[in-house]
């Protein structure tokens, strides 16, 4: 069941405005506060929209979620707007709050393929950051801004917000943040096929990963673990056209995934499809492109069907073998196996 996303004290009053997230049903909705005086109460709502608009993400993808949670941002920086909190730390933690949200919906919109929304809520963040001088939201603001970048094909940008990302990481107390930041980075030198500052940067990460969690790693970075760190390899050694390296890091992503991030067990073996494909491995790469399709009559992420589109065009040379026919067969016809609806939906 989907959960409420915002949830109010018994002192605030609901908002006419309410909505569902990712096909929810009716009962479904997140309620907005009203009230202008925030507490602890609001501040505990906007703690919890972030996690839970997160684990919603894990769960189904960003497209079907993206304009329904921009609302609930928009409330949260009308309270800012509106000011009256009670206390200094209060009125701290609802900017970091306000902050992770604009990220966690700059992501949906990010992985829904809607770049400039991106760019603007991962913008939006970082201002709220430099207002509230919180190192912590300035680092992840600029680390998504790195993937982002990455992924709009500004592998400079991507570089440089990587870079501006560890400035403001390094009194956080976090190696892991450091690691994620330096394969930002490493994607970036990757896209300006720069193969030995990529492999620096990738030697960077594993040597802060390798230090293992600590307490200051932030709550957002759960899905930052070995099979992350793999895949995200994999897209450096992929973006640099060394199919095979990079189809050996996917492997291993693979294997270690978490089976509780749905979202990646798609992602993953997406990237894997591409890679084997480029690598000439066209019936293992079909077969795990059987794998996505399964996962996508659940996963709902233009990202992910963009990549496994990449790689279907790269096996159409190979069409001609029964295991890649079949696959591209089934890839034309939806990610369920099923003909399109006349909707589009």
């Amino acid at each position: 069941m989907l959960r409420r996303v915002f949830m109010t004290s018994g002192t605030a009053t609901v908002a006419a405005a309410s909505l569902g997230l990712g096909g929810a049903p009716a009962s479904a909705r997140v309620s907005l506060p009203t009230q202008r005086r925030v507490g602890e109460a609001e501040v505990l709502a906007v703690e919890k929209a972030v996690r839970d608009i997160r684990l919603l993400d894990d769960r189904h993808g960003g497209d079907g979620l993206y304009r329904r949670a921009a609302q609930p941002l928009r409330a949260v920086y009308e309270l800012l707007d509106a000011g009256g909190t009670a206390r200094r730390a209060t009125s701290d933690r609802l900017h970091a709050g306000a902050g992770e949200l604009a990220i966690s919906v700059g992501w949906l919109a990010h992985d829904s393929g809607r770049f400039d929304d991106a760019r603007s809520h991962y913008a939006e963040a970082l201002a709220t950051a430099r207002l509230a001088g919180d190192a912590g939201l300035e680092a992840h603001a600029f680390c998504n801004t790195s993937f982002l970048a990455r992924d709009a094909g500004r592998p400079r940008e991507a570089v440089r917000a990587a870079e501006a990302g560890r400035r403001a990481a390094r009194t956080l107390g976090s190696p892991r943040l450091l690691a994620l930041l330096a394969l930002r980075e490493a994607g970036g030198r990757a896209g300006l096929g720069d193969r030995t500052g990529c492999d620096r940067a990738i030697g960077r990460a594993r040597a802060a990963f390798d230090r293992g969690p600590a307490s200051g790693d932030p709550e957002w970075m759960s899905f930052f673990r070995e099979a992350e760190l793999e895949l995200l390899e994999a897209q450096c050694w992929s973006a640099l056209g060394d199919w095979s390296r990079a189809a050996r890091h996917g492997r291993r992503a693979v294997v270690l995934q978490d089976a509780h991030f749905t979202r990646n067990l798609a992602l993953y073996r997406a990237q894997l499809t591409g890679d084997l494909a480029r690598a000439g491995r066209a019936d293992e790469a079909a077969a795990t492109g059987h794998q996505v399709l399964d996962l996508l009559t659940r996963v709902q992420s233009s990202r992910i069907r963009g990549m496994l589109a990449g790689a279907a065009r790269a096996l159409g040379p190979r069409a001609g073998t029964p295991e890649v026919s079949s696959f591209l067969t089934r890839h034309g016809s939806g990610p369920s196996g099923a003909p399109p609806s006349p909707s589009g939906v």
